[in-house]
């Protein structure tokens, strides 16, 4: 898959398109029905597989006071869409002015003239153009005046309930894993740099890393502790993870820290993913350091035993 950093940087302007537009953000079962359907009907030799996508996310845009939290990274994003095939993906800069692009500039001078698309997939609820105004039954009447077919996936074909990004977001926000996996159809990621931490977790016996996400935008799942795993050095390692403020230590700022099991490596300075499994526990304040210590001992056996039953 050929990544474009905006659209006059893809360089396959000649060639006709197969294409797909939307945020795609978390790439859940529903955008990956839209997808595969987008591969199944890439037909003709030199037709490409097309993803158009936008980075900041419009609502960051175009609400400067809606801190919307996003289920992916734009590296997490790309790493997603590469596994399923794709000849492009074109991530357009989301600016003010190319949301007052109306729906027909937005199909004639960008997707027929720019993009030279033959077919359009789009989701059932797909919206496009200044003020959202465009929408299916408009795409339909550019496509009979600019030659190009449109498809619709409707709600029932991505499932029997909708899967949204924002129900995938209230999932995570309340820390039901569960949920928020199945609708994603993968395990929620967290990507980031092993840093230094303070060390307390090896004094009692229960070494961590601490991970750090430079992505303030990223949505990071509800405080408590987790059972995690990642992947180093081509062998799965399963652990786990406290997200909270360390209240028994009298924690400043938000902190992911992982206890790894089974593994004794330096790490520091290494960028690792994360996959989220499942919610142990809310975070707690404890009396002493002691019974922090045993409480991640009663975690640990929690963990051990959800893991030997799934595996």
């Amino acid at each position: 898959m050929r990544v474009h950093q905006s659209i006059n940087n893809y360089d396959h302007k000649e060639l006709s398109s197969v294409l797909t537009i939307g945020t795609f953000d978390g790439v859940h079962i529903g955008h990956q029905k839209i997808i595969e359907r987008l591969n199944e009907i890439k037909k003709r030799p030199g037709e490409r597989s097309m993803i158009l996508t936008f980075y900041p996310h419009p609502r960051r845009v175009l609400d400067q006071s809606n801190d919307i939290k996003m289920l992916t990274t734009l590296d997490e994003k790309i790493m997603l869409l590469e596994k399923f095939g794709l000849d492009d993906l074109i991530i357009e800069p989301f600016t003010k002015e190319f949301s007052r692009l109306s729906a027909l500039d937005f199909v004639r001078n960008i997707l027929v003239n720019q993009l030279h698309i033959k077919k359009l997939v789009i989701g059932y609820d797909h919206q496009f153009g200044k003020n959202r105004e465009g929408n299916f039954q408009q795409l339909s009447e550019y496509g009979e005046l600019y030659d190009f077919k449109v498809e619709k996936i409707s709600a029932q074909e991505i499932e029997s309930v909708s899967v949204s990004s924002t129900k995938i977001r209230r999932a995570v926000e309340n820390g039901d894993m569960e949920t928020a996996n199945k609708y994603l159809g993968y395990n929620y990621l967290l990507s980031g740099e092993i840093i230094t931490g303070q060390g307390i977790g090896r004094k009692i016996n229960f070494p961590t890393v601490n991970l750090q996400i430079t992505e303030e935008y990223k949505l990071i799942p509800k405080k408590g502790v987790y059972i995690v795993r990642t992947q180093l050095n081509n062998t799965i390692i399963y652990g786990i993870m406290n997200i909270g403020f360390r209240p028994t230590i009298g924690g400043q700022g938000l902190t992911i820290e992982v206890h790894l099991l089974d593994f004794d490596g330096n790490l520091y300075g290494e960028k690792i993913q994360i996959e989220v499994l499942m919610r142990l526990r809310d975070e707690k304040k404890f009396e002493s350091i002691n019974d922090l210590a045993d409480q991640i001992a009663q975690d640990e056996k929690m963990a051990r035993y959800w893991l030997m039953k799934i595996k």
